[in-house]
């Protein structure tokens, strides 16, 4: 036989002698000899049996069973065969009823090894559940009866439904916390909680157990019919605000227990009321507020408390993790800032106060040339381009090199600064999160790199005149095989002084300082179209189409700006299919801050996919294998310049089919056409 099998059958068993118990004992409360019960605990212990068996394959034998128990119970009481399947009806429906309820109101309430009930919404879901089960049960069973009998009685049917209802909310929630409390207890290897309560809490759960018997019997046995069962609700009330969730079940359970006692017994005001149906009614009320007051300020407590710890556990990881956060940022080597968008310095590691030398007095941010800001070509940078600034006008694009040079750092210092804006404050406030770090050694040395370059570069064009001019010399003088030896001299002469003019154009957009004035793109463009033109008409070329809008006038370098365009639309002639003839769109428009966005679009080849970033780094040739001639610094070139113009350049695809580089310049102010 399966263990699964004997463990349910033995759950059977148990249950089924406790319900037994519980109808025998309901049975007793019968008044006047009829079928109205005083109490009904057959309900609660239902209630928890059809709950705990829901899960089992052979719940069919609990239905079996329940069947049998009432049948055997109520026929050996007085009643008769048709009232018991009565009975039985009513209760397997109220006990379906309220477990179908139950997984659907409140799932997982009572789940093997956990606490019933422990969240007050539980409570009134449980309640709920409860009640309309009995409903169910008390409608079948009063309909039942009305059949056998050929009487109706609603006077029955309030009482079922109280009887039963109560009955579940305090016999079902008491049965099932003890099981859970003995569960507990077999798994438990510590002291029980009565051996850790503090010496004063023990003295008040005795003193409450006390005074509560007195009450209870002060009430119900020497008020002489005063109505002072009311005063009762106090000692619940103690009990609810003050002792643990299962010690008032118990509480509950056994006065309410005492309550129906001493109303079978003749004694209180409750069995004062003459109609049967009414001392029932009253009783069941009395006892059901008792139970749902007390379970409701302790439920509450509880829920309180379970808050109250997760608040505690919160706060404590909060501070944990705020612990580690200021570890982390005080450890860094980078600087690090917060800032609101009133310039106020919320948070700044010792990094920060390192690499910018200086520091100010107050929590607020100060000028740029209070920490001696400038921009890598040396001119000073304005204040409102500082970078919290831009972040928070959304000017902000990309990471940028700033010179420092103030009284703690007289020789200077390069950082890269970048920023993102993080999210609001409670108040509304916005807060950007700036962060910078020391590349002086790097920027020297790229520096020397490329200025080694340059000079490298310089020289080496005095030797290579020399083998231009002497390969020429014997170019004229040989011919045949020599003559083609010398032609490849000569070619190899070519590639290398293209590569060592791009080195130096480089090394000129890089350091040469810039002189900004007025540039009219419209003059810049129309003049290299007509160079483009005439060089083609002289080679025998395609002509190339041009197509230029109104341009706009800059405030740019005009020597570098030339040559930004000549390499753009150099390429853009270069990188044309065999046997297409090109075709050059420029057009440009104000970006709304200062600056003019130019494009330069044609029908070329196109750039492929995934380097449409790559082609602006030094030496890299996106058509490399095409047989396209090139060093692959031409772009690299635009860019230095572009950037050193505060702009940006991008690369993409157009409709042509070919490529679109667009770049932005700073306007002059009047300067879009």
């Amino acid at each position: 036989m399966p263990d699964t099998l004997i463990r349910s059958l033995r759950r059977t068993l148990g249950f089924t002698v406790l319900y037994i118990l519980a109808t025998v004992a309901g049975r007793f409360t019968v008044m006047d000899g009829g079928n109205l019960s005083l109490v009904w605990p057959a309900a609660g212990v239902l209630a928890v049996w059809f709950t705990t068996q829901r899960r089992s394959p052979w719940r069919w034998i609990d239905a079996a069973s329940l069947a049998t128990v009432t049948m055997v119970v109520n026929m050996a009481t007085g009643a008769n065969a048709r009232t018991a399947v009565v009975f039985v009806l009513a209760n397997l429906v109220q006990g379906i009823g309220f477990v179908r309820l139950l997984e659907r109101w409140v799932p997982g309430v009572w789940t093997p090894g956990g606490p019933p009930l422990t969240r007050l919404t539980e409570l009134w879901r449980f309640i709920a559940a409860a009640a309309a089960s009995t409903v169910a049960g008390a409608t079948l069973g009063t309909a039942g009866m009305w059949l056998v009998t050929s009487h109706f009685s609603y006077e029955s049917a309030l009482v079922w439904l109280a009887r039963n209802t109560v009955s579940i909310l305090l016999v079902g929630v008491g049965l099932r916390r003890i099981i859970w409390l003995w569960q507990c207890r077999r798994q438990r290897t510590g002291p029980s909680a009565w051996s850790q309560l503090r010496p004063a809490r023990r003295v008040e759960y005795v003193s409450l157990v006390a005074v509560s018997l007195l009450g209870y019997t002060t009430a119900f046995c020497l008020s002489d019919g005063a109505p002072m069962a009311f005063a009762l609700i106090g000692l619940t009330i103690w009990a609810g605000l003050r002792m643990r969730t299962t010690f008032v079940v118990l509480h509950d359970l056994t006065f309410g227990t005492l309550t129906v006692l001493f109303t079978l017994n003749g004694t209180g005001q409750f069995a004062e009321i003459g109609a049967n149906w009414l001392r029932a009614l009253v009783a069941q009320l009395f006892v059901g507020m008792v139970a749902v007051v007390g379970l409701a300020l302790s439920l509450g407590r509880d829920e309180r408390a379970a808050l109250l710890e997760q608040l505690r556990e919160s706060e404590r990881v909060a501070v944990e993790q705020a612990r580690t956060m200021t570890t982390i940022v005080d450890s860094m080597a980078e600087g690090l800032g917060v800032i609101d968008e009133d310039g106020r310095l919320l948070v700044r590691n010792p990094a920060a106060t390192h690499l910018l030398g200086v520091a100010t007095s107050t929590k607020t941010v100060g000028h740029s040339q209070f920490y001696g800001l400038f921009h890598p070509d040396g001119t000073p940078l304005d204040n409102e381009d500082m970078i919290h600034r831009l972040i928070f006008s959304g000017r902000y694009e990309k990471p940028m090199d700033l010179l420092i040079r103030n009284p703690a750092i007289p020789d200077g210092r390069i950082l890269q600064v970048s920023g993102v804006e993080v999210a609001t404050t409670a108040d509304g406030r916005r807060q950007a999160v700036v962060v910078f770090h020391d590349v002086t050694a790097d920027r020297r040395h790229r520096d020397e790199l490329a200025s080694f370059a340059g000079v490298v570069a310089h020289d080496l064009l005095n030797p290579l005149t020399t083998i231009e001019g002497w390969s020429e010399t014997l170019a004229d003088d040989l011919g045949g095989p020599q003559g083609e030896s010398v032609a490849r001299i000569q070619r190899a002469a070519e590639r290398m002084r293209s590569l060592i003019n791009g080195l130096l154009a480089y090394t000129t957009a890089r350091d040469a300082s810039l002189s900004p004035t007025a540039v009219d793109l419209n003059d810049v463009v129309g003049d290299i179209a007509t160079g483009r033109l005439d060089n083609a008409a002289s080679l025998s070329l395609p002509m190339p189409r041009f197509e230029i809008d109104d341009l706009a006038v800059v405030d740019a370098d005009p020597v570098l700006t030339r040559q930004l365009l000549e390499n753009l639309i150099g390429n853009a002639i270069k990188y044309t299919a065999t046997g297409v003839v090109p075709r050059i769109a420029v057009s440009c428009e104000p970006t709304g801050d200062g600056f003019v966005r130019v494009a330069v679009d044609d029908n070329g080849i196109g750039i492929p996919a995934g380097q449409h970033e790559a082609i602006f780094q030094n030496f890299h040739r996106a058509h490399a294998a095409a047989g396209y001639a090139g060093t692959g610094l031409g772009l690299a070139i635009c860019k230095r310049i572009v950037e050193r113009h505060g702009g940006t350049i991008t690369a993409a695809g157009n409709d042509l089919g070919g490529s679109r580089m667009t770049f932005t310049l700073p306007i002059l102010r009047g300067g879009v056409l």
